[in-house]
């Protein structure tokens, strides 16, 4: 094993200035009962918000897929396996995932919307047998309920494009001030 040269310890580049302790900030006691001590207001609790875009493009397409399938499962359970409803919901699902996935990856919102309902759409479909009757299945629920499909797909495409203006305004703001 090779020996590595260090400097030693009274080595110019190894001595450090010397700092001057500074005393210990004091911390005042956090309020109790949300009223502070010197007898101000009390602070108000943080608004809820949602979350922040945090999903990547596959995470957008994923999160939409499972969601579609587990509405599908609620329609099938409450409501009969009523496309209505299952249309109903698919429109937050493709608001939701276009307001959740990254400024980065804000084109595949509005592409994968439709993926998820049609993934969401087979176990409700009604096709019985073999695989061409599920596919025919799968095939007419598609197109008796392309409205909700081009709805929720309308949606998704219209929050991509404003949260794509506004961070584009954004970008732009800095440099009209300078």
């Amino acid at each position: 094993m090779e020996r590595y040269r260090t400097r030693s310890a009274d080595h110019p580049q190894r001595q450090q200035p010397e700092r001057q302790q500074q005393p210990p900030r004091r911390q005042a006691a956090p309020p109790i009962g949300g009223v502070p001590a010197q007898g101000g207001r009390p602070q108000p609790a943080p608004a809820r918000r949602l979350p922040r875009a945090r999903l990547t493009g596959l995470g957008g397409g994923l999160f939409a897929c499972v969601a579609m399938t587990l509405v599908a499962g609620i329609a099938w359970l409450l409501f009969g396996g009523s496309l209505l409803a299952y249309g109903l919901l698919f429109l937050p699902v493709a608001a939701a995932t276009a307001l959740w996935v990254r400024p980065a990856d804000l084109i595949t919102a509005p592409i994968s919307a439709p993926i998820a309902f049609a993934v969401g759409v087979w176990p409700i479909s009604g096709g019985s047998g073999g695989f061409g009757a599920e596919l025919m299945g799968i095939v007419s629920a598609l197109s008796l309920h392309a409205g909700w499909l081009y709805g929720g797909t309308l949606i998704s495409a219209l929050i991509v494009v404003v949260r794509k203006a506004v961070l584009i305004s954004r970008r732009r703001l800095p440099r009209r001030t300078a």
